[in-house]
């Protein structure tokens, strides 16, 4: 079964494409409407595997691969050749998500045309009438990459010992609970196994939104527990836990269980079924993660994916990243598009090209207000929206667009992009047009009084007005730039502003304290409110705008700010996206909240995003251009780079 949400999205996107077109991801699914791909019947392997064969030290390949009728066959743009290293640089360990997103096999995954999901570790799915019986197939034969056989036991092992104990530290998500629309009661799903390759999802209410929220909340529903059980405290005792954990480096078994649990991919002892797996400590300068001998996929032809041998990353001091790629060190890496024109300038004598995918952020520049600043004077002036208002028309964004982008973008307000399911065009050029007497007369209205030099303005009490923006030193040099004009721009109309960036890690501090009063905007966005709604709504501590509405929400009113007023509504009408019935359901009650975005502008926008870039070495082929880029199809991984080969 797919979702239709996100056809019009991506129909629009992909027109866009530029370079090599983008494609269709495949593989054999069992599911409802039995739409399958046939593998060839001769199956082909690397050569550094055949040789493995050759000596003994690995079992041929029909003893690797899951049985013929259950191996995934994988659409590629063009038959690849074996062999080569993947080079990009990385910040070490803490930069974990950079190799995730690019080794990442989710149980189900999204299609490159962004339509739904498709099976990808799992097989095929059946789903009853009513969205409440998820029938999952797994796929027989297929093993882990030390060789033991991956089965449904491993599915309900993660279920019991790793997602419902909270392992890895991490509650259990909400995709496993669906709502009962008479009470808003949530009902955790029950996991069962059917047979050695069958598991069985059931809810208590309807959830026709399982199976995309499983691909956005938890991809990898399973886990080795061949592995688990020589490291997990229920299964060695408690001491002896604590001597493997500290073994492996670490200060006590939690922690253990949340490095292998949560950021498995980077540890060479722990099986995997990625493509590449680790193979040294990731902790090394160097880190090297090789083909998985038992990965269960082909190309149409037969030959077992990857194509590449290897993805060798090197640990890299400061942002050196430009320099290496344009003297030739890096094959495939991402950068921020205000690097666009060196790169273009440097690609002969980098030898690499330069390819765009299509964002889905709301805009590329922008600025939030925390709603629940703990501050006497600001808190009721950032939830007036007059003062929104104000803040969104004093700006001039054909003249921002020219200096922060380029003139790479257009005016816009921070909304929904065309094609997106719920999409509003009156949201998109809302308070857009820049009106230096209107953001005046506003803040006259509010009670904003002008100091006797006309310089700034005060609250009514005599307590001055300053707007602090922070933002998080993530290395977007766009951001110098625009919060120094939004500043220019805010303090002509009398508001003393005052910029401040700083360390990403205390920025995150800050703003889980609720101490962060303003922030840019940054990369907001969605490709569906249904499939992501964090940014939209307080569930928890993440989006500035909401601030500790989120925290109320989170701890069911033990701690944080209860929601009153239109943020409430959104809350009430995100229980009505849960407990819907239907996916027409879904969207009725999503529009209800798109609709009170619309109307409070919580997120104001100045232009419109700019595309992410990648830099792919000349050699490098099956690169898509033309994608979205999103956390929902994760990032570069959406381009399905097991099909990724270098030219020989």
């Amino acid at each position: 079964m797919t979702m239709g949400t996100c056809r019009l999205l991506v129909a629009a996107l992909v027109l866009a494409a530029l370079g090599a077109p983008a494609f269709a991801g495949g593989g054999r699914e069992q599911t409802t409407n039995d739409d399958t791909t046939m593998m060839s019947e001769a199956t082909h392997e690397a050569p550094m595997l055949h040789a493995m064969v050759e000596d003994g030290s690995l079992p041929p390949l029909e003893e690797r691969l899951p049985i013929a009728s259950d191996v995934m066959v994988e659409e590629v743009h063009e038959e690849g050749q074996y062999g080569g290293d993947w080079r990009m640089p990385w910040k070490g360990i803490d930069d974990k998500w950079a190799l995730s997103f690019i080794t990442e096999e989710a149980l189900f995954r999204f299609r490159t045309d962004g339509e739904g999901v498709e099976p990808n570790v799992a097989k095929g799915y059946d789903v009853n009438d009513d969205a409440t019986e998820y029938t999952i197939y797994l796929r027989e034969g297929m093993k882990w990459s030390d060789g033991e056989p991956f089965t449904a036991a491993d599915v309900l092992f993660y279920w019991d010992h790793m997602l419902l104990p909270e392992t890895f530290g991490k509650a259990l998500y909400d995709c496993y609970y669906s709502v009962d629309p008479e009470t808003g009661e949530r009902v955790r799903a029950e996991v069962e196994k059917v047979d050695d390759y069958t598991v069985k999802i059931t809810h208590a209410f309807p959830s026709p939104l399982f199976l995309e929220r499983v691909a956005i909340d938890n991809k990898w529903f399973f886990a080795p527990a061949h592995f688990y059980e020589t490291i997990l405290p229920e299964f060695i005792g408690d001491a002896r836990a604590q001597e493997v954990a500290e073994e492996w480096g670490f200060a006590d078994a939690g922690a253990l269980g949340k490095w292998t649990g949560y950021y498995y991919w980077v540890w060479p002892e722990r099986p995997t079924v990625r493509a590449w797996v680790a193979s040294n400590d990731p902790n090394s300068q160097r880190f090297i993660m090789e083909r998985n001998p038992y990965f269960w996929k082909t190309d149409p032809e037969g030959n077992q994916l990857p194509y590449i041998d290897r993805i060798v990353v090197d640990k890299a001091e400061g942002d050196t990243a430009l320099l290496d790629a344009i003297s030739g060190g890096i094959d495939l890496l991402g950068f921020p598009f205000t690097d666009f024109t060196m790169l273009k300038e440097n690609e002969s004598q980098g030898d690499y090209r330069v390819i765009q995918w299509n964002s889905s952020a709301l805009a590329s520049t922008g600025v939030m207000l925390n709603q629940t600043f703990d501050d006497p004077h600001l808190r009721p002036l950032f939830r007036d929206i007059r003062f929104r208002e104000a803040l969104s028309v004093a700006v001039d964004r054909e003249a921002l667009s020219e200096i922060v982008t380029d003139g790479l973008t257009e005016p816009r307000q921070a909304a929904l992009l065309p094609g997106i399911p719920n999409y509003r065009a009156s949201w998109e050029t809302k308070w857009i047009d820049y009106d230096v007497d209107r953001a005046n007369a506003l803040l006259d209205e509010i009670g904003l009084p002008w100091n006797s030099e006309h310089t700034r303005r005060s609250f009514s009490d005599g307590t001055p007005l300053e707007l602090v923006i922070f933002y998080s030193q993530d290395g977007n040099a766009t951001r110098d730039a625009e919060s120094e004009l939004l500043k220019s721009y805010y303090e002509a109309v009398g508001i003393t502003t005052i910029i401040r960036p700083i360390d990403q890690g205390l920025y995150h501090e800050m703003k889980y304290a609720n101490q962060i009063p303003a922030s840019l905007l940054g990369g907001i966005g969605t490709v569906n409110v249904a499939f992501r709604p964090d940014n939209f709504l307080p569930l928890r501590v993440l989006t500035e705008w909401y601030g500790h509405y989120g925290l109320y929400n989170q701890t069911e009113g033990e701690e944080g700010v209860e929601p009153t007023g239109d943020v409430a509504k959104l809350l009430e009408n995100w229980s009505r996206v849960v407990a819907a019935k239907s996916r027409e359901e879904v969207d009725e009650w999503a529009d209800r909240i798109i609709d009170i975005h619309e109307k409070n502008v919580w997120m104001i926008g100045y232009t419109s995003p700019l595309p992410h870039l990648f830099i792919v070495k000349n050699d490098m082929r099956n690169v898509p251009s033309g994608l979205v880029f999103c956390d929902e199809f994760r990032g570069i991984g959406h381009g399905r780079p097991s099909q990724f080969f270098f030219e020989q």
